[in-house]
């Protein structure tokens, strides 16, 4: 089961957050073979009853065509996630819909498909200002969440990392000539 890296962080964050993960999941089978869709991730918290279900992207598909695409996602999220939680929340419960996308605009607030846009800045925002709150050395990130883990140690340590942002046309121009940038 293929999983991107953007599916793998928003897996890790909710795990690490408390959540129970179904990542991939295949929903609506058909008579005739195959699935109605799949559903990236769904995220679940039992103590607060919270219901996510995150898709991710980096498409850069017009507008209509990520509606198009999401609206059957999110409807069948709505149809089959309720369901996937058997015991554990009332069958009513309307999971918060994600569409996280990397090529969208930072700024713009909207809706798609039903669900909510979120750019992968603000999320990423959320665990670094998480992971900013309190030193690596208290609260380590449990090494199964390799890159929640990577972004933590990014968090630690950002002011001996980017005290000197490189110059990249120097060392664009370095790598022409062959000489070796400097680290």
């Amino acid at each position: 089961m293929a999983i991107n890296f953007l599916e793998q962080l928003v897996a890790e964050w909710y795990e690490y957050e408390g959540y129970f993960i179904r990542r991939n999941v295949r929903v609506g089978p058909r008579r005739a073979g195959g699935y109605e869709c799949e559903l990236d991730v769904v995220a679940f918290h039992p103590e607060t009853k919270d219901l996510v279900h995150v898709e991710p992207s980096t498409d850069a598909g017009s507008w209509d065509e990520r509606e198009r695409r999401y609206k059957k996602k999110f409807e069948a999220g709505l149809k089959y996630i309720p369901g996937m939680f058997p015991g554990l929340l009332p069958p009513d419960t309307v999971p918060d819909q994600i569409a996280l996308f990397v090529v969208t605009s930072r700024n713009e607030s909207r809706s798609l498909a039903g669900g909510r846009v979120v750019h992968v800045s603000a999320f990423l925002e959320r665990i670094i200002t998480r992971f900013a709150a309190q030193s690596m050395m208290k609260a380590q990130v449990p090494e199964q969440f390799t890159i929640l883990r990577t972004l933590q140690f990014v968090t630690e340590y950002q002011k001996e990392l980017f005290k000197q942002q490189p110059n990249r046309t120097v060392e664009r121009d370095a790598r022409k000539s062959g000489a070796r940038p400097s680290l």
